[in-house]
């Protein structure tokens, strides 16, 4: 296996750290690493975050130089996009004309922003690139009134970020509370109140029907026929999988690559998928997943990485769920599926001076999922106990402890 070529399909963070992790691990075979952006691989969660409020340098979120790739030997192909994938010939076409063959094949070529389905001339972002980063923070530079659609991650972050550099705000999403397919509903009100603390306006439970005009003057029509007007309007409406480009492959599409637990494509014994674009058999659950982080990503990418190199020992990707968020003061850290789960006990406070956790259960008395804001300490128990399912009673009173002073509020958040 070591002298064999590595194909790695999308210079996404799961791609870069596939070839990184295989170097690392001794394949001394070729990598290479192919991405449809012409720029260098860069890091995606900080777009909404720190690249929008400092100083735009791209170099701030490179995930890998040319230097670095030199010296790991990892052919870089850039600025060209795949359009096939033959598992029988074993080769990826790209839309240059141009074809690589491999020995093994990793797709990694991510998600991309859900479509608008508001078309306008100019001034409606989605943040999903490096270039959609730049231009919203030209525009965000520019003041005047941002409307947000949608309060998952992206649209909240952005909202957080556009608030700081002084642009009013108001946020709209048919969801009663923001993200509410992460945090469940309880905790999503509680961030209703964060964003009200910044001065950021909301309309939940409300629909957008259109947005017309041009850039710098867009009028945002909700389904209750309100009209807002915004200079600059952005649209964070979820993600798709880039699998279109296998069409015709044999693989499985559902609603990604579908995988086997060990992250091996259904139906290709040298094709791998990792990262937004893998749907893989979680055992532990019974069910394929597709998992939109970055940690996921990560972790699913080193684990591929030995599987390729060691197929007498293979591994299994049993991942507990683990995803961030930086809003205003609040670091918001979230282990397994709350929404999926009863909220059951808050620790601590989760007001104007947060600091707290939210403990889930699925209803057999141990901890499923937590929710820790501004307390690293209790992260650090939260993401041991759920993986070991510990018993949701011991996980409140080691939290409770923890507490300086200890404050322990049972039931659901109000």
């Amino acid at each position: 296996m070591s002298r064999r070529t590595v194909l790695i399909v999308g210079a996404s963070v799961a791609g870069v750290h596939a070839a990184r992790t295989l170097r690392a691990q001794g394949h001394d075979g070729r990598i290479v690493l192919a991405g449809a952006e012409a720029q260098l691989p860069y890091d995606k969660p900080p777009l909404s975050k720190q690249f929008l409020s400092g100083d735009g340098d791209p170099e701030r979120v490179r995930l890998l130089t040319e230097d670095e790739a030199r010296d790991l030997r990892i052919e870089l192909r850039l600025g060209t996009a795949a359009v096939g994938l033959d598992p029988a010939e074993r080769v990826v076409r790209f839309d240059d004309g141009q074809a690589c063959r491999y020995d093994v094949c990793v797709i990694a070529t991510g998600a991309a922003a859900r479509p608008s389905p508001w078309p306008v001339d100019s001034g409606l972002h989605h943040l999903r690139s490096l270039a959609d980063g730049t231009a919203l923070r030209a525009d965000l530079r520019r003041g005047g009134h941002v409307v947000i659609i949608g309060a998952g991650f992206i649209g909240a972050e952005t909202a957080a970020t556009a608030r700081a550099l002084g642009c009013e705000v108001t946020v709209v999403d048919p969801n009663p509370v923001p993200m509410e397919r992460v945090l469940g509903p309880e905790l999503g009100e509680l961030c209703i109140a964060l964003h009200g603390r910044h001065g950021v306006r909301t309309r939940f439970g409300r629909a957008v029907t259109s947005v017309t005009g041009t850039a710098g003057d867009l009028a945002v029509t909700l389904d209750d026929g309100e009209v807002l007007r915004a200079r600059t309007v952005v649209v964070g409406i979820g993600a798709v999988p880039n699998d279109g480009w296998l069409a015709g492959s044999g693989l499985r599409p559902a609603d990604g690559v579908l995988c086997e637990e060990h992250g091996r494509a259904v139906g290709a014994e040298d094709v791998f998928a990792v990262g937004d674009v893998a749907r893989w058999f979680h055992p532990g659950r019974g069910e394929h997943l597709r998992i939109e982080h970055w940690t996921n990503a990560v972790d699913q990418a080193a684990l591929v990485a030995h599987n390729i190199l060691h197929p007498d020992t293979l591994r299994t990707h049993v991942p507990v769920e683990y995803v961030w968020s930086d809003q205003y003061d609040w670091k918001i850290q979230i282990v397994g599926r709350p929404s999926t789960a009863a909220l059951h006990t808050v620790i601590g406070e989760f007001g104007a001076n947060a600091r707290g956790a939210a403990l889930f259960t699925d209803g057999d008395g141990r901890l499923s999922a937590a929710v820790t804001v501004n307390w690293p300490r209790a992260l650090v128990e939260c993401r041991r106990l759920v993986a070991d399912a510990g018993r949701l009673d011991a996980a409140a009173q080691r939290l409770g402890a923890l507490a300086h002073p200890p404050v322990l509020n049972s039931g659901a958040a109000s």
